[in-house]
């Protein structure tokens, strides 16, 4: 495995890490969160979602990309803008010309913790030590969209993975 960004989007905070090296032994390059506020119309948001992290991708050149799927126990808004971040993080993939490959949270978790059901603390503190840094990732979305990219890189391409290809839609 080589470079792998993980993205954990979100219309308010959309986090990013980018990844390096092998399962065993990765290095955290770059990360960061792309915000957008709560009073700027939908369109810009959804548009500076798109160009920052297009931006992060012609930077970092991944040669894999990966998000959580979507799991909510929340509003119906919260979902509807998750959803559409989401949809523009995609995008911005696509064009970039990558598979999404997909986990769910809870195989997020097993994968870095051995359990379905790890609290975020403790994958915080997994994330920090797998990546050999000093302080826990900050704030949450970063640490989560690291854990994302390391779940990737441990998992590879098991059999079954469901990966949206860049034309959108589903394969197993």
């Amino acid at each position: 495995m080589a470079k792998v960004l993980g993205v954990d989007p979100g219309m308010h905070e959309t986090g990013w890490a980018v990844l390096d090296g092998e399962a065993t032994a990765p290095r955290l390059l770059a990360s960061g969160v792309i915000r957008t506020l709560p009073g700027v119309p939908l369109p810009k948001r959804l548009k500076a979602i798109h160009a920052e992290l297009a931006a992060v991708l012609a930077a970092h050149a991944p040669e894999a990309c990966a998000m959580e799927e979507m799991f909510f126990t929340t509003i119906a808004t919260t979902v509807r803008a998750t959803l559409q971040a989401r949809g523009v993080a995609v995008l911005a993939v696509a064009q970039a010309g990558h598979d999404v490959h997909e986990y769910n949270p809870k195989t997020v978790k097993l994968a870095l913790t051995g359990s379905g059901r790890a609290e975020k603390a403790q994958m915080q503190i997994v994330v920090q030590k797998a990546l050999g840094l000093k302080e826990v990732l900050r704030p949450n979305d970063v640490a989560d969209a690291a854990a994302i990219a390391l779940c990737h890189m441990r998992s590879g391409r098991m059999k079954g993975l469901r990966v949206l290809d860049s034309w959108g839609g589903g394969r197993r």
